[in-house]
C-alpha cells in the first residue's frame, strides 16, 4: 500500500526533483504540498512549486505557508551570511536555485487555506497516521504543532531533510534548512513524533553525477529531462564552490528524503540519537547530535550515510514513469 505523505518544500532545484519523485512514485500517495520561505522568498517558492505540479499534470493541492522564520528575523544580530549558492562559470552566473524554475508560469493557483492551518485541519480529520516529509525550513510544522499539539497523534513520522554531523553548508557549523529557522527545528525535534533526519552527511554521500544525468535523459520523459537539467546546474555550482568526493557530482538533498520513504535502505548507518539545535552565537542552526552509548532522551533517527547507487536507481525508476 502506498504511503500517504504531505510534502513541505521551499522550491528550489532539489525540491523540484523531490516533488516529481513524490508525485510519480507508485509507493507514495501525495496528499498535498506545502510551501515555505527558505531557498527563495515565499512568493517564489510557491510559484515554483505550482510550476512543477502543473508540469506533472497533477491535481495535488498546494498550500502557501510561512513567509519568515518564527523569531529569527526579529533579531538583526542573528542574521549572518548564508552559504554561497552562486558561482561565476565562463563569465556567467549560475545559481544553485534559480529565482524561478525554467518552466512556464503556473496557470493553477494555491489553495486559500494557509499551510499551518491545513496541517491542523487535515491531521485532525485523518483516519490514519500520515507521514510528513519536510525538505525546507520547518516553520510550517512548528506553527501547526504550537497551534494544535494534539495533531502529533496523527503523525506516523516526520522525515526531515536538514542538519549535519560532520558536514555543513551554510556556516561552519550549520546546514541551511535548520539554520534558517532553528527554533522551528528544535520544536519539531521535540514534538514527540518519530523523526528521521536526512542530513548532509547522507545527501553528500548519495550524490548524482553527470553520468547519472545521462541516465535520466535517456528515459525520455519530461520530468526526467527536467531533473537532469536541474542536477547538471547543481553540479556546476558544486564543482565551483563545494566539490564532492565523487567527481562532477552534486547532492540532490530533498529527493533523497523522499526516496527514504519509498525504500528506507537508501539510508545507511541510521542511529537512534538525541539531537538538539543551536539557537544562537557560533552554533546557530547546528544539529548537536549525541552519539554516546549512554545518551538519554533519544528523539530522532539520524542517517550518517546513504547508498548512492540505490538512490540513483530509485530516481531513474520513478522518473521513467508516465504521469
Amino acid at each position: 500500500m502506498a504511503t500517504k505523505i504531505i510534502l513541505d518544500v521551499d522550491t528550489g532545484s532539489d525540491d523540484a526533483v523531490a516533488i516529481m519523485t513524490a508525485a510519480l512514485s507508485p509507493d507514495i500517495d501525495l496528499q498535498a504540498v506545502c510551501t515555505v520561505a527558505g531557498n527563495k522568498c515565499l512568493d517564489m517558492t510557491t510559484e515554483n512549486t505550482l510550476r512543477v505540479v502543473e508540469l506533472l499534470g497533477s491535481k495535488v493541492p498546494v498550500y502557501r505557508g510561512c513567509a519568515e522564520p518564527l523569531v529569527k528575523f526579529l533579531c538583526g544580530d542573528r542574521i549572518v551570511p548564508k552559504q554561497t549558492t552562486r558561482a561565476m562559470v565562463d563569465g556567467k552566473e549560475v545559481q544553485m536555485h534559480a529565482d524561478y524554475l525554467d518552466l512556464p508560469p503556473a496557470a493553477i493557483r494555491e489553495e486559500a487555506l494557509p499551510a499551518p492551518s491545513f496541517y491542523v485541519d487535515f491531521l485532525r480529520k485523518a483516519q490514519e497516521p500520515i507521514t510528513l516529509v519536510a525538505v525546507g525550513p520547518l516553520t510550517n510544522l512548528a506553527v501547526a504543532l504550537l497551534t494544535a499539539p494534539d495533531i502529533v497523534q496523527k503523525i506516523q513520522r516526520i522525515v526531515v531533510m536538514g542538519g549535519g554531523y560532520k558536514v555543513a553548508n551554510c556556516t561552519p557549523a550549520a546546514e541551511f534548512n535548520i539554520w534558517y529557522d532553528p527554533e522551528a527545528a528544535q520544536r519539531v525535534l521535540h514534538c514527540g513524533a518519530e523523526v528521521v533526519m536526512v542530513p548532509l552527511d547522507a545527501t553528500h554521500a548519495a550524490c548524482v553525477t553527470l553520468d547519472d544525468c545521462k541516465r535520466l535523459r535517456a528515459l525520455h520523459t519530461p520530468w526526467a529531462d527536467f531533473a537532469a537539467a536541474l542536477c547538471e546546474q547543481r553540479i556546476t555550482v558544486h564543482n565551483a564552490l563545494q566539490p564532492l568526493a565523487v567527481p562532477d557530482a552534486a547532492a540532490v538533498h530533498d529527493a533523497l528524503a523522499v526516496c527514504a520513504v519509498v525504500d528506507e535502505n537508501v539510508l545507511k548507518d541510521v542511529r537512534h540519537v538525541h539531537c538538539d539545535v543551536g539557537c544562537g552565537d557560533f552554533g546557530e542552526g547546528q544539529t548537536i547530535v549525541d552519539t554516546r552509548y549512554l545518551a538519554q532522551d533519544l528523539n530522532c533517527y539520524f542517517a550518517f550515510d546513504a547508498d548512492r547507487h540505490r538512490f540513483v536507481d530509485l530516481l531513474c525508476d520513478i522518473l521513467a514513469r508516465r504521469a
